[in-house]
């Protein structure tokens, strides 16, 4: 932790020299690439460091923000790992049809601009026989399925050996205990190293500060899942971790037409994930990178 202690102390050393007002004008230049981040919480703890009172009291702000911005009631829980639990994930892919129903409802569920109309999945259009995903095809516009193809949807692979978490400079992001890749959105900088070391192109940057209409906020949200991001961070797919530590499943599961997603505790002998494993013929993408995903493919053929 001595990168996250050094950046705190300098932040704070410099705000005792040059008094409040002046260490705002100061931060400026840094703080406008995440704008909607006031001074207080740019310099927030780093997440790991937070007790609970102090968590307590920053999701009781961030409710009120909320409710000041968006006019809505809104549920934000700081959920921590459960014990004994180890998620994986499954996608068969003979019975995906492309359909994107997957991105929608990560769309919906997680809070994202509705200009964009980001999402954490990416479906590709593969041809079939193929699994070179750089001829894959993100942006087709036709009926689906197609004959001759078949579609691989990718988002975060919840890697054991994840390359992002090595690059960030300030450990933004971190390996849970349940398998679940997350990023402290308030202690993020920006500098998207982590966007450029994933593989599987699974993580987004928030150019603009995020809008949402407010009849369209969800407000069942996690604090480090989705929670309306600043501008000027990077975020990903977390598995619906506020859905799934609540014994819930996640969105995209739930929006599938053909049951083709399967979700569970690897460490539980009866989950679906197991029996999949157990009984499938599965792959892991760019398994030569050494990146050990928990998220599996396989075809029922």
């Amino acid at each position: 932790m001595s990168d996250i202690l050094s950046r705190r102390t300098v932040m704070k050393g410099a705000g005792a020299t040059l008094g409040a007002a002046a260490f705002a004008h100061a931060m400026a230049p840094l703080t406008e690439w995440t704008q909607d981040l006031s001074v207080d919480e740019f310099l927030r703890k780093h997440y790991k460091e937070l007790t609970r009172d102090e968590m307590a009291r920053i999701l009781v702000h961030l409710k009120a923000e909320a409710k000041q911005k968006y006019g809505r009631d809104v549920d934000i829980r700081d959920l921590p790992p459960q014990e004994g639990v180890s998620f994986g994930y499954a996608l068969n892919l003979s019975v995906c049809i492309g359909c994107r129903k997957c991105a929608e409802a990560c769309h919906q569920e997680n809070n994202h601009d509705r200009k964009t109309g980001n999402s954490y999945i990416r479906v590709l259009e593969m041809q079939q026989g193929s699994l070179d995903l750089e001829h894959g095809n993100a942006n087709y516009d036709h009926p689906v399925p197609a004959e001759g193809k078949y579609y691989l949807p990718v988002q975060c692979h919840q890697c054991d050996n994840a390359p992002c978490v090595k690059v960030c400079p300030i450990q933004a992001t971190w390996k849970e205990p349940d398998g679940i890749v997350v990023v402290d959105y308030n202690w993020c900088i920006g500098c998207r190293y982590c966007e450029a070391a994933c593989p599987y192109h699974a993580r987004r940057f928030n150019w603009t500060k995020p809008e949402i209409p407010p009849e369209e906020l969800n407000p069942d949200q996690g604090y480090l899942s989705n929670r309306v991001r600043p501008q000027g961070v990077v975020e990903k797919c977390t598995f619906c971790l506020h859905r799934t530590r609540a014994g819930r499943l996640p969105a995209c599961l739930e929006a599938c037409p053909t049951g083709a997603r399967v979700f569970g505790n690897l460490l539980d002998p009866k989950s679906p994930i197991r029996w999949v494993l157990e009984n499938k013929r599965v792959f892991v993408l760019k398994e030569e990178l050494g990146t050990r995903p928990r998220f599996f493919y396989f075809f029922d053929k």
